[in-house]
């Protein structure tokens, strides 16, 4: 089967790429070797007669949305064997549920109404029992596969007009009783909540109980295995109800408005579990003063066996989750502390990290995760002998069970890919079509998150409710009472003396993308500011490319999303007995070096050969040369993604922001204006800082090209301020 490039085909409202198909359908013998006798699969090349077929493969790129609903109709004729899933999982970034279902019911399934011309040959029956059957086909993989989009509490009426149409055209059929069920399930349950596994609440507790420091006693009765395989069951039960059209970064970037504090409740619940383990790590390390230090030192060897017992369990989520608090501020300078834990478990340790190094936009984690996504168990092939022996023991002891695992994603990954897609690729095309190709690239993400939320099924795991007490019982410690709690363990450290592990893959963080501060100064000698880390100030970042050195602590939700460290960081050079860690820690999503060549996973979402990049401020289909997507801190192609703070207001919240060769200061200046939810008038009152250094500035003129005019040799930040 070869594959040859059709070009595009055009019509009123979309345009299509076409791709033709040929395929060998026969090989005969020729004249010589049937008069022989021979049969063609017998024969050499020379003496047969190949046949080939060649087919036309239409996949539409853009259109309106009365197109996009009708071609749900006709993919198949065309081919487009993929086109209703993709479909049905992104279009909630530019339809609501009930305008596609009344275009696919009222306009394509009233034949009596249909316009003559949008379905051929409709009087005929034949065309009619054939476009019932087309509807049927969508409306069943419509409920199977995204049966939550016609949850809308209390009244349900997308599905109500769904059982109706059913009863009219469709009577006694399975479908119907299928409505019907469903309709009583989501009457019979309340507005979705999040199950309580994550997040403590006195509502979480028994009368009477109140949160309490955790007891080190306590905790070291619980074997590390079952603490994993806990996590792994709160994890598991959360990730499988993510709805994925709530990761798409359309949706998700618009989270921080009043009106959307319950938008994407799935995630939310993901990402909250996910800080709640963090939490807790710090609390059972940092919560009891009268400790020894060697019995903290023992504490966090636990907790590296638990987080290697989570990699056993192929959940990367809460490995990703202790990794980021062994690594926060307050414990990594715990100098002494470290000194105190053997040597194999530093090594371990180690290696867990070097699973989220940051490294080419953390490849390792990546084909990790793709790697195990569907295997049976996990591939623990450790570089150190001791730690492999060990690996391998408790591994075959998973194997002896019987029992198939699941893999738990870490979200953040996906959440990040998603929300660049959203900012590198524009919605509308020339002739304000839908551009349904950034939709086929976000579903390749999507169709990895439900690929894994399929593998989860494999999980045979029991809760322990008398674990899951314990852990709900917790108290966290703010942000500022455990840093004051590890100033009071152990005084500022000697940033001379080196620690007993290695920082080359130190990740920092877990950063916020919710309501309140998504990037946080990280403190150096002295305890944050109570800030009102909870948010006040309703900023939310769209884009996934903030982080700072300490999690927050606060009530809101906050997301994990690693950082990558700056140059000049100096992690790179220090050691965890440093408090000086964090001081410069920034974060991108992608590679950094303007110089760099390296794929990341949008070249990868784009198809092998990258694809064409369409130019989203000039609103046209005209395509770049370049061979990838723009990107964070690399220009490329004459665009580039460029993250900007408002000075004075927040600045400690960026917005990721796509900029090309032609955007001049007002351009700019008026789209980071309105990423900010503020008045996008008010351009003239505003100036365009990139900063250079912590000293240094580079303050744009007022009509400046942008792209040409910014320093491309350190972070593409930017800073708007109010002109003096």
């Amino acid at each position: 089967t070869t594959f040859q490039d059709g070009g595009e085909e055009v019509e009123e409202g979309a345009v299509y790429n076409v791709t033709l198909k040929k395929v060998q359908i026969q090989q005969a013998a020729n004249k010589g070797a049937r008069w022989l006798g021979g049969e063609g699969d017998q024969l050499p090349p020379e003496h047969t007669v190949r046949q080939y077929e060649t087919s036309k493969i239409r996949a539409i790129k853009a259109g309106t949305l009365e197109k996009l609903v009708e071609n749900l109709l006709t993919a198949f004729g065309d081919a487009d064997f993929s086109y209703i899933s993709i479909f049905l999982s992104t279009y909630r970034a530019f339809a609501s549920t009930r305008a596609v279902l009344e275009l696919l019911l009222d306009r394509f399934g009233n034949l009596e109404t249909s316009s003559h011309g949008e379905v051929a040959n409709l009087n005929s029956f034949e065309s009619e029992v054939v476009l019932r059957a087309e509807i049927a086909s969508v409306l069943r993989a419509w409920l199977d596969q995204c049966s939550e989009d016609f949850r809308e509490p209390p009244d349900h009426t997308c599905l109500l007009k769904l059982l109706g149409y059913l009863k009219s055209n469709m009577p006694n059929s399975d479908m119907e009783s299928k409505v019907q069920n469903l309709l009583k399930q989501f009457q019979n349950q309340e507005v979705e909540a999040v199950d309580g596994f994550c997040g403590t609440s006195s509502s979480d507790l028994v009368d009477g109980e109140e949160l309490e420091i955790s007891n080190p006693e306590e905790f070291s009765s619980f074997q590390d295995h079952v603490v994993a395989e806990q996590l792994t069951y709160m994890d598991v039960m959360l990730f499988k109800k993510v709805v994925p059209y709530h990761c798409l970064g359309s949706i998700w970037s618009q989270r921080d408005k009043k009106e959307n504090k319950n938008l994407a409740p799935t995630v939310r619940a993901t990402i909250t579990q996910f800080n709640t383990v963090t939490k807790c790590v710090v609390s059972t390390i940092l919560g009891t003063k009268e400790l020894k230090i060697q019995q903290r030192a023992k504490i966090i060897e636990k907790w590296i066996h638990i987080a290697h017992e989570c990699r056993i369990l192929k959940n990367f989520s809460s490995l990703r989750a202790i990794i980021s608090a062994l690594q926060s501020n307050s414990i990594y300078r715990l100098k002494t502390t470290w000194m105190c834990v053997s040597k194999d478990i530093l090594l371990m340790y180690e290696e867990l990290s070097e699973i989220f190094s940051d490294h080419d936009n953390y490849l390792t984690s990546r084909e990790l995760l793709m790697k195990e996504a569907t295997s049976k168990f996990a591939n623990l092939d450790s570089s150190e002998k001791e730690n492999q022996k060990k690996s391998q023991k408790r591994l075959q002891l998973q194997k002896n069970k019987g029992v198939m695992q699941g893999t738990v994603p870490y979200l953040g990954t996906f959440l990040t890919d998603l929300i660049m897609l959203d900012t590198a690729l524009q919605d509308y095309v020339e002739g304000g079509l839908i551009n349904f190709e950034k939709r086929r690239r976000e579903f390749e993400v999507i169709a990895q998150i439900k690929l894994l939320q399929s593998s989860c099924n494999s999980y045979c795991l029991i809760p322990d409710q008398k674990f899951i007490q314990w852990f709900r019982s917790q108290r966290h410690l703010t942000e500022e009472e455990s840093y004051k709690l590890s100033r009071e363990v152990e005084a500022a450290a000697d940033t001379n003396i080196l620690s007993p592990k290695s920082q080359k893959s130190m990740v920092k963080r877990i950063s916020t993308l919710f309501l309140g501060t998504d990037v946080i100064t990280p403190p150096k000698e002295h305890p944050p500011k109570s800030s009102p880390l909870g948010g006040s100030s309703g900023e939310s970042t769209d884009s996934a490319s903030v982080s700072s050195c300490e999690f927050n602590h606060s009530e809101t939700e906050d997301v994990c999303v690693t950082p990558i460290s700056s140059p000049e960081d100096p992690l790179k050079k220090g050691s965890i007995g440093s408090d000086k860690g964090s001081g410069s820690n920034k974060c991108s999503i992608l590679d950094k070096g303007s110089g760099s060549d390296k794929c990341s996973i949008l070249d990868k979402a784009a198809g092998s050969d990258g694809g064409p990049v369409s130019d989203k401020s000039s609103g046209s289909m005209t395509c770049s040369t370049s061979k990838v997507l723009p990107v964070y801190n690399r220009q490329n192609g004459g665009a580039c993604i460029i993250r900007v703070s408002m000075d004075g207001i927040n600045d400690s919240v960026y917005k990721s922001i796509l900029i090309t060769n032609q955007d001049r200061i007002p351009d700019v200046t008026q789209r980071a204006l309105l990423k900010h939810n503020l008045e996008p008038d008010a351009v003239e009152d505003y100036e365009l800082v990139q900063v250079i250094s912590e000293d240094k500035e580079l303050v744009f003129p007022r009509d400046a090209n942008v792209f040409y005019g910014m320093n491309s040799h350190v972070n593409f930040d930017f800073i708007l301020r109010k002109k003096a």
